[in-house]
């Protein structure tokens, strides 16, 4: 797509936008989509090698200014630093884009995947809960006064639609602090509107990126018969979203959940109704 450079010198901070494994996740993505709209752009990552590799994607396409922030997303201190980073490269702070997320490659437990409550594990409960929503929390606590100076800003919180329909994707505590993100995002748009901030929530479908190459062909192509557009996403359909969500056009729109899936979220009942019946997706 031809850059309209919608964000022309806007600053931004997306935190989790390295690379990842050397390939492009969401994070990443993001972070080259809003530059080439005329962002000036934080990557923030809790890997300085991966962050570095994203900036210097960015300045290879000439896309303009891009540094690199290296942190802890669940330390408060390291979120106010990432905070003050933006502010005294780039003067203001406009847009925040909570990509961080904790999913089954992220845990620190050695356990399995939990999928019921009574097989939760405490770890992994509490990564998801740290990693998911209290990145989240920390980054805006520390982001809005600055934004609130300059008029205001949009935050984009990256969710996933396992929090809307409760699937069973990385098990109940992915789901249930992906929901909370929800929560987090409309309270946001709700208790600071009148500062000019807007919160909004991008909630990917099956997408295929670098988390997910370990997944052998068949799993991939089941993920597809159950999406009515048949096709998987990739990290481009969620920085594209977030574009929209950060430049003017989007400008009366703030305390959305917007599912990003190829309609999977859309085609659920149907889905339920065919298990019901003893069919298989189509």
């Amino acid at each position: 797509m031809t850059p309209k450079k919608r964000l022309e010198n806007k600053a931004c901070i997306v935190t989790g936008a390295g690379s990842h494994q050397g390939k492009v996740g969401t994070g990443m993505a993001t972070a080259i989509c809003l530059a080439r709209e005329g962002a000036k752009v934080i990557v923030a990552d809790v890997s300085e090698e991966n962050a570095k590799k994203t900036v210097q994607q960015i300045r290879s396409e000439n896309l303009g200014d891009a540094e690199v922030f290296t942190g802890d997303a669940v330390c408060p201190e390291d979120c106010k630093a990432m905070i003050e980073t933006a502010l005294n490269f780039f003067g203001c702070l406009n847009v925040l884009v909570n990509n961080v997320g904790f999913g089954l490659s992220s845990s620190r437990s050695n356990t399995s995947r939990s999928v019921g409550i009574t097989e939760i594990d405490d770890r992994e409960w509490d990564d998801a809960l740290d990693m998911n929503l209290k990145s989240a929390m920390l980054a805006s606590r520390a982001a809005i006064p600055e934004m609130s100076k300059t008029g205001g800003g949009s935050i984009i919180n990256i969710s996933s639609c396992d929090a809307i329909a409760s699937a069973d994707h990385y098990g109940a505590p992915y789901s249930v602090s992906k929901g909370a993100l929800h929560m987090l995002t409309r309270g946001t748009a709700a208790w600071h509107g009148r500062e000019g901030i807007r919160a909004n929530c991008i909630a990917p479908g099956h997408l295929h990126s670098s988390y997910t190459d370990h997944y052998i062909q068949e799993h991939r192509e089941r993920r597809k018969k159950v999406v009515p557009l048949g096709i998987e996403g990739t990290p481009w359909d969620v920085a594209m979203a977030a574009v929209f969500l950060a430049s003017e056009e989007s400008r009366w729109i703030s305390g959305v959940v917007l599912p990003v899936d190829g309609g999977l979220f859309a085609a659920q009942p149907m889905l339920g109704h065919d298990l019901i019946r003893g069919h298989s997706p189509p």
